[in-house]
Parts: structure tokens; C-alpha cells; sequence
């Protein structure tokens, strides 16, 4: 039996929201733009997951996009509201998601400007160099709510603020966050907002963009003009139907899964820290992911420590899972100031709603004995 320990990558779809979508493949399976009864009831239960996740996020329903992931959901929410109104300027960190950072890069081929804030050692961000990087140019903010690496939790709100007293509006990649803590976009004072369902245990392949009233994108995808225009396709029923279950669930849930995911981590974090020498703590001690354990374990690679826990049936991650089929050092690593070969040390530790202490305690007891192997044999290990 596999102990799983890779929330940030990907979680199962819940039962309840694998029932909930199955009849919307077979029985109920008409085009939510047709007129006829079978149209007419996927198109209220798209409504109704619309209603679900406006909820879920203090929003309006009209406000809310359905998309394929996070990833669409990003670049719809960048590159949509910026193509028409530039080139100009953009504000966002050095450790973004790719699918924000690709999409700055991608405008800075049409010659946008992009000032890439720095973050400290924990991951949160330069706060006089984010004030500092507003020019009268500036269409846009985009900042992560939550790090998909090291899990720390920016605050969001304070830096929309500081946004909006620059007349910018402020984009955050939300998809690590929601769904694990609270998240209220008016509080927040965001004016767009990307999540993914399979995150938050719903189905692969959808995800919803929060887009402010008044806010105007250009669309990408043409066609039939589905999602108010932003969204052409065939809408996909089922998983619209799973992500709006998904995170009903996991909104209602929170108060019991935030406090016991987090005494997990620190149950965890506390464990290796004293099991194991030369390991670094990545991010914030406090001001993190209630599931997230993320380290830098000195002289060992990372991808030795992922597959040796396999080999020992826990399932961990290396760093993050966009990118794992790249041998360069993670991003945000370096972006922490971390030296090269400390960034390729690191092992990322995600825990979800199935995990318990025995399964903690399991990894504590395995995981020394898996370093002291891998740095017996590590050219990086000094020598006595």
C-alpha cells in the first residue's frame, strides 16, 4: 500500500465527486447549449457548479470562467487582459508557476516589460522592491498565493493594496491555496483569480478563472462563444459537475482538515529536522501550506531520495511536478538563494486528507536510513 505524500502534484478524485460526475458521461450527457431536456439539465448543472464555486470563493456567479486547469486558467487571466492594452509593464515574482512565467515570457517576446520581484530566504516577497517596481507603464500584477515548492503563503491582500493604490489590478495564482485554506476574493481585493480541480481531489482537466466584474479579457479560444464568450468549446459537464462538488467538499471541511493536516506537517517537519543532519527547512516555519514539508537535505539528490522512498512504497516528489522532467535546479530554490547543488537536494512532502500519524511515523522511520545510504555513496558527502 503506497503512503502518499504528493498533495501538490495531483490528488485522487474523492469518491463522492466520482459519483456525482458519472451519471453526466452516460445518462445525462447532452450539450449544455442545446434546447431539449437532456441540454437543458447539463446546462443547469454546469449553473450549479458555477454556483458552487462562487460560493466556495465569496464571489458572483457570473464572475466565474470555467477553464482545463490552472495552466489555462493563468494565461487567460495574463494574456487575456494584456494583449489588447500594451506593450507595457508587468509586476510579478521570481517564483511563479510556469504557466505564469511562460506567459510573461511570452509577451516579453512582443516586447512587454516584466520586473520579476526577488523573495527572500523564505520565499516571501521583497516588499520595498515590489513597491519600488510600479511604473506609470504597469497594466498588470500576477503573484502566487501559495507556493506550489515550498508552500509559503504570501499576503496577497496587502500586496493588491498596494496594487490598486497604483491603479493596477492584481492577478493571483491561487491553485495551491484554494481548497486548503480560506480564500475570499473580495477580502483579498483580487481581480482574478486562477484554481484547478484536481488539487482539491476533483477530476483532471478543468479548472475556473475568478474574473472581477468590469474586468475585460480577450478571449483565446474561438468558437462557439461558450463561457461568455471567454471559453469556446463544449463545456466539460462532468468535470464542471466534479470541481464544483470538489470544492464544496473541501470548503465545508476545512475547519476539521486544516488544523490536523497542519499538526501532521509539524509532526513531520519536526521529525526529519531531528533525525537528520545537514537538512535545511524550505519556506516559512509558520506562514505555510498546512500540508506542505519541504527540505533541502544536504550531499544527497533529490531524485535518489523520490526513488528510494518509492522503492520503500512513499510516494514523496523532488521539487515540483511542472517541471520534474528538467535536470536543472528548481526556480524557486534558486530564487531562495539556496546554491545550485542544495536546490537539487531537495525533497518535497505533501500530505492530504487519507494521511495519518502511522504513515508519518513510517516515513520518520525509513527516511534516516535512506540518507545515510545515499550519502555514503555521494561524491557531495565530505570526508571525515
Amino acid at each position: 500500500m503506497t503512503i502518499y505524500f504528493d498533495h501538490a502534484a495531483t490528488t485522487a478524485t474523492d469518491p463522492r465527486v466520482v459519483a456525482a460526475m458519472l451519471p453526466y458521461f452516460s445518462e445525462r450527457y447532452g450539450n449544455p447549449s442545446e434546447l431539449h431536456a437532456l441540454g437543458r439539465e447539463a446546462q443547469a448543472a454546469v449553473a450549479a457548479a458555477r454556483g458552487q464555486v462562487a460560493a466556495a470563493l465569496g464571489a458572483e456567479e457570473q464572475e466565474i470562467i470555467f477553464t482545463s486547469g490552472g495552466t489555462e486558467s493563468d494565461n487567460l487571466a495574463i494574456l487575456g487582459f494584456l494583449q489588447e492594452r500594451g506593450p507595457g509593464h508587468v509586476v510579478s515574482s521570481a517564483i511563479e508557476h510556469p504557466a505564469v512565467l511562460e506567459s510573461l515570457r511570452f509577451l516579453e517576446r512582443l516586447g512587454w516589460a516584466v520586473t520579476y520581484v526577488p523573495v527572500d530566504d523564505r520565499g516571501f516577497i521583497d516588499r520595498e522592491a515590489y513597491e519600488a517596481a510600479f511604473l506609470p507603464e504597469t497594466k498588470l500584477v500576477s503573484i502566487m498565493m501559495a507556493n506550489n515548492v515550498v508552500g509559503t503563503i504570501q499576503p496577497v491582500g496587502e500586496l493588491a493594496r498596494i496594487a490598486h493604490e497604483h491603479g493596477v489590478p492584481f492577478h493571483s495564482d491561487a491553485v495551491q491555496a484554494v481548497g486548503s485554506m480560506p480564500v475570499d476574493v473580495d477580502e483579498l481585493g483580487v481581480d482574478l483569480l486562477s484554481l484547478s480541480a484536481h488539487k482539491l481531489y476533483g477530476p483532471k482537466g478543468v479548472g475556473a478563472l475568478y474574473v472581477r466584474s468590469g474586468m475585460r479579457l480577450r478571449a483565446h479560444l474561438h468558437g462557439g462563444g461558450q463561457e461568455g464568450g471567454l471559453r469556446s468549446s463544449t463545456e466539460n459537464v462532468p468535470g464542471i459537475v466534479g470541481l464544483g462538488l470538489a470544492l464544496t467538499i473541501a470548503t465545508e471541511e476545512m475547519a476539521e482538515q486544516q488544523p490536523r493536516l497542519t499538526a501532521l506537517r509539524d509532526r513531520l517537519i519536526d521529525g526529519v529536522l531531528a533525525a537528520v543532519d545537514d537538512v535545511i527547512l524550505l519556506g516559512d516555519r509558520e506562514r505555510r501550506l498546512p500540508g506542505n514539508a519541504c527540505f533541502a537535505v544536504r550531499f544527497v539528490e533529490g531524485e535518489s531520495m523520490v526513488l528510494q522512498l518509492d522503492f520503500k512504497g512513499i510516494a514523496a516528489s523532488s521539487g515540483s511536478a511542472c517541471a520534474a522532467s528538467s535536470p536543472e535546479p528548481s526556480h524557486v530554490l534558486l530564487a531562495l538563494g539556496l546554491a545550485a547543488e542544495d536546490a537539487q537536494s531537495s525533497l518535497r512532502l505533501t500530505l492530504g486528507r487519507e494521511n495519518t500519524e502511522e504513515e508519518v511515523d513510517r516515513f520518520l522511520t525509513v527516511f534516516p536510513g535512506i540518507v545515510r545510504q545515499l550519502r555514503a555513496m555521494s561524491p557531495l558527502t565530505p570526508k571525515e
